[in-house]
């Protein structure tokens, strides 16, 4: 199944570049669109949290929660971990 798409053009690009990563995208509770979850889901990331990010519909600012997606992806452990290796 698909997953909806994103309402703000600039969250959409930042999501599919989640996506790109292999960062999962589903559905979110009441108060946010979705959540985005990291694919390596290793307990060292994010000071023992796995991550997890909400993705809210309507933010105040749509450019600076697409920045924080990215960011949230780029800075990942994990990723960071892969990029040294590479």
């Amino acid at each position: 199944m698909a997953r909806r798409i994103h309402p703000q053009k600039e969250i959409e690009a930042a999501l599919t570049y989640a996506e790109s990563q292999g960062w999962r995208i589903l559905p979110g509770g009441s108060h946010c669109w979705g959540r985005m979850f990291c694919p390596w889901n290793d307990k060292a990331c994010r000071c023992g949290e796995f991550c997890i990010s909400c993705i809210w519909s309507t933010p105040r600012n749509a450019g600076n929660h697409a920045r924080l997606i990215r960011r949230v992806v780029d800075k990942c452990s994990q990723n960071a971990a892969e990029a040294v290796k590479h």
